[in-house]
Formats: structure tokens, C-alpha cells, sequence
């Protein structure tokens, strides 16, 4: 019995020595989506860079609302995207978001590991231990009580050091991403992939960006500006962030609005008129709206609405009676950076795009499309004036669980757009959701912008980028 006590007191041994915990349902199964995921892996030999040497990895998660995102970029010593594959970046979802796991922190954890598993099979092992790794949650997260979110992310944490040894360097790296984080790093991800960095500011991309539940705006200002900004938003955020990037010192306008997303706004326009019928949803509707664990009733008027009545409701979404300290405001005494040149090319993001396909006056087939800002309107009001039947027929890439709100949703972003951003109606602004970069599409989001500060955190590259 004692050889026996010994032998499994040495294999215990050697099984911490080795950091691989004796139990834990997350380990065992992330153990097996990592054989699996290995065993499939991704070929690292692809476009016109082949060899993995010199290069730096980076690893996002984007918590979205409705599911998880995982983006694997990687670089050379120039901080320029490297081939992975057939591609430049590595993409994979998993639904639910993570704010399903309100309940269940661990289920959270399993549902990263899963996409680890796969970032696991495109990083060869030699640069695991050198890559960095963010996991930035959005606005699912930011929706759940201050204890709930904090059970999920430790859970996170904790399954990422126990089972990976990609970097993270402090809790910070898996966090909630703030609303103006998620707008900077859009803005550089944007105008990374445009080739608009090192250019004089007037020359760069400002972009708008709608998820689910908030809604960003961002661009660069004239040093004269950023030094006359006012400091903080009325929610405690800075308005302005300077960094240098290739080459260049930007001030960056940056502010988010939270709770006037796309599903944000649609349950506060229904909560307007309570049980009542909404003069936003279309006439033959009837039924439920649910967001944030709240059911809202959606019903049509019993006869056609019409564009004006719905926008009527939907202005009482802004306030614009705060007194503004400042110069210019958008709403609710928000200061709006003072427009300029840098906002003049302005690209729109996320639900802004795919609302325009939608309603038809985008092209499908492309992954950006210049329309003005006037077609919301337009589209607005021939949908307003539908019924749910007739909708089918006019707006056909609608999916169906969404037509009922097409005139509240083209109704709703036209009005932020031009009456609370400000913005001329007869704009051309870009609406876009892939930008093509040397042959290959990337998405138009946060997270490339997050892999390149990552990056730029590595004292090979602090030389290319840094906040100020």
C-alpha cells in the first residue's frame, strides 16, 4: 500500500508540475476542444508571408450582446498585418453573449475557453507564451448588475490563467470595454486599414459606430481644440484621447451614448407608450418586445401610422433642454467636438450598415456603400406608412423578426443622426461593414484597433504607438 501512496504522490506531482489541475469540468473541457481544435488546425503558411518568424501575435475577444467573438491578427516589426492562412485576420462566434451567463459564470468561462481552443490552433506554440490577449465586453455586460458582471469576468480569469498561456498582464486586459474604447479603437482600426494614419488629421476617417445597446462617435480635432475641450463628459468620460500613431500625434474626439443602441432604443420607444399601440411598429403587428430581461408590448396602430407620428415619439427619446456649457452639444449637455474637417468623411458602422442594406437603399453585395443621410428619411417614410404585411414585400432582406420595427429603426437613426448629432441630411457618409485591405476583408470594428495598442504595449513596438 505505501509503493502505491508513493507512486500516486509522485504522479500528483508531476501533474502540478506540469500546471494542469487534477479536476475542473472548464479544464477537462477545454483539454478536449483543444485536441479537437488541434487537430484541425490552421495551416500557418498562406498568402505572400509565409514564415511565422519576426512575427507577433494578438488575441481579441469581443463580448458583444449577442454572442463572442474571437480575432487573431498577426504583425511584423513594422506593426503592418501579416498573412494568417488565406486572410489577415482569424474569426470565430460563439452565441450566447456572455451576459447569458448571469446565472452561470462558469458557462461563461466554457464558452471562451471553446473559442481559446481555437486561437490555440493558429498561434504556433513557440509565440503562445509572448501573445498578447484582451477579452473586452461591451454592452451585454455593462447591462448586468455590478456583482453579476464581476462573477463572469473572474470566472473568465481565472479559466484563462489556469488553462492558456497566452499573456494577460493584469485584470484590466478582461474587462468591460468602455464605450469610448470601443469608439478609439474603431476609429484606428478604420483608418489603419484605409492608410489614413500619418496623414494631417483633416485627412482621416471619423466614424460612428451602433451595437445593440450604445452607440459611439469619433474623430480627430485640431491640437486648437483638443486644447480648448472641455475635459469630461457629463458621465465622467474624457472627450478627448491623444496618441501617436504611424507617425503622427491625433486628438481624438471620442464619446458614447449607452442605452441608445439599436435594441436600447427600440425598448425605450416602446416603454414611451407602455401597453398602448406604438405609432413606430406597423400596422398588423402585435406582440412582444424583450430586451434586458424586460418584455415590452409591440403593437401597430389600428390604422397607418405615418413617418411624422412616429418621429414625433421618437424625439422624446433626446433630451435637448440641458443647458449646453459648451459650444456645441448634442444632447443631454454633451459636448459634440465641434465638427470639423476630421468628421467630414464620415464612415457609419455595425447597425447603421446593415439597417441600410436592409431597407434597400445599400448594396448587399458590398461591404460599404455610399448613401446620405437623407435615404433614412426616405426609406422611413414609404415604411411608416406599411403595413407588416406590405413590409414583406418592400423590405424582403428584413428578417422577419425584426420588420415590425423597420420604420422605428430608420425613423430612430435618421433622428440621432441628423437631429442630435447634428449632421446635414444631405451628407454622403460610407456605411460599411468590411473594409478590403491588400486583397483581403476585415471587419470594421474595435478589435483590430485593440490588437495594435496590445501590440503596441510590447517594448518592440512602443516606438510606433503610444497613448500620450
Amino acid at each position: 500500500m505505501e509503493w502505491r501512496a508513493g507512486v500516486a504522490w509522485i504522479w500528483c506531482l508531476l501533474v502540478v508540475w506540469a500546471a494542469l489541475p487534477c479536476h475542473g469540468d472548464v479544464h477537462r473541457k477545454f483539454v478536449a476542444l483543444r485536441q479537437k481544435s488541434t487537430g484541425t488546425s490552421l495551416s500557418m503558411v498562406g498568402g505572400s508571408n509565409s514564415s511565422s518568424s519576426n512575427s507577433t501575435y494578438a488575441v481579441i475577444l469581443d463580448g458583444g450582446s449577442t454572442g463572442t467573438r474571437i480575432h487573431v491578427f498577426r504583425f511584423n516589426q513594422s506593426l503592418q498585418l501579416v498573412n494568417i492562412d488565406d486572410g489577415f485576420e482569424y474569426y470565430y462566434k460563439v452565441t450566447p453573449g456572455l451576459s447569458s451567463y448571469a446565472d452561470n459564470p462558469e458557462g461563461a468561462a466554457e464558452s471562451v475557453m471553446t473559442l481559446l481552443a481555437k486561437a490555440e490552433s493558429v498561434v504556433p506554440e513557440e509565440y503562445q507564451s509572448v501573445t498578447p490577449l484582451r477579452l473586452g465586453a461591451t454592452a451585454g455586460l455593462r447591462s448586468l448588475s455590478s456583482n453579476a458582471s464581476t462573477l463572469i469576468l473572474d470566472a473568465i480569469r481565472e479559466a484563462v490563467k489556469s488553462n492558456t498561456s497566452f499573456v494577460v498582464e493584469s485584470d484590466d486586459d478582461i474587462a468591460i470595454l468602455s464605450g469610448n474604447q470601443e469608439g478609439y479603437y474603431l476609429w484606428v482600426t478604420v483608418n489603419y486599414l484605409l492608410n489614413k494614419l500619418g496623414e494631417e488629421y483633416a485627412d482621416t476617417i471619423g466614424v460612428a459606430d451602433m451595437g445593440g445597446g450604445s452607440v459611439q462617435m469619433a474623430y480627430a480635432i485640431s491640437e486648437d481644440v483638443a486644447a480648448n475641450a472641455p475635459s469630461y463628459a457629463p458621465n465622467g468620460d474624457a472627450y478627448v484621447t491623444k496618441i501617436y500613431l504611424g507617425g503622427s500625434t491625433y486628438h481624438i474626439y471620442v464619446h458614447s451614448y449607452l442605452n441608445f443602441g439599436k435594441e436600447a432604443s427600440r425598448a425605450a420607444i416602446l416603454n414611451l407608450t407602455g401597453d398602448s399601440e406604438n405609432p413606430c411598429v406597423l400596422t398588423g403587428f402585435n406582440g412582444t418586445y424583450e430586451y434586458g430581461d424586460v418584455e415590452y408590448t409591440a403593437s401597430g396602430p389600428a390604422n397607418r401610422s405615418s413617418y411624422e407620428e412616429c418621429r414625433n415619439t421618437v424625439l422624446n427619446l433626446f433630451d435637448f433642454n440641458t443647458t449646453c456649457a459648451h459650444k456645441n452639444c448634442t444632447f443631454a449637455g454633451v459636448w459634440n467636438g465641434g465638427g470639423g474637417p476630421g468628421q467630414t468623411n464620415l464612415y457609419l458602422a455595425t447597425s447603421f450598415y446593415y439597417l441600410a442594406v436592409d431597407a434597400g437603399f445599400a448594396d448587399s453585395n458590398k461591404t460599404s456603400s455610399q448613401v446620405r443621410l437623407i435615404d433614412y428619411k426616405i426609406a422611413a417614410e414609404l415604411a411608416c406608412k406599411s403595413t407588416y404585411e406590405e413590409a414583406e414585400t418592400l423590405f424582403p432582406l428584413n428578417d422577419e423578426d425584426v420588420l415590425a420595427y423597420t420604420c422605428m429603426d430608420l425613423v430612430y437613426q435618421y433622428t440621432l443622426l441628423v437631429d442630435a448629432f447634428g449632421l446635414d441630411p444631405w451628407e454622403v457618409v460610407t456605411v460599411v461593414s468590411e473594409i478590403d485591405y491588400e486583397g483581403s476583408s476585415l471587419d470594421a470594428s474595435w478589435a483590430l484597433g485593440s490588437a495594435i495598442e496590445a501590440v503596441s504595449s510590447l517594448s518592440t513596438f512602443r516606438r510606433l504607438m503610444h497613448v500620450a
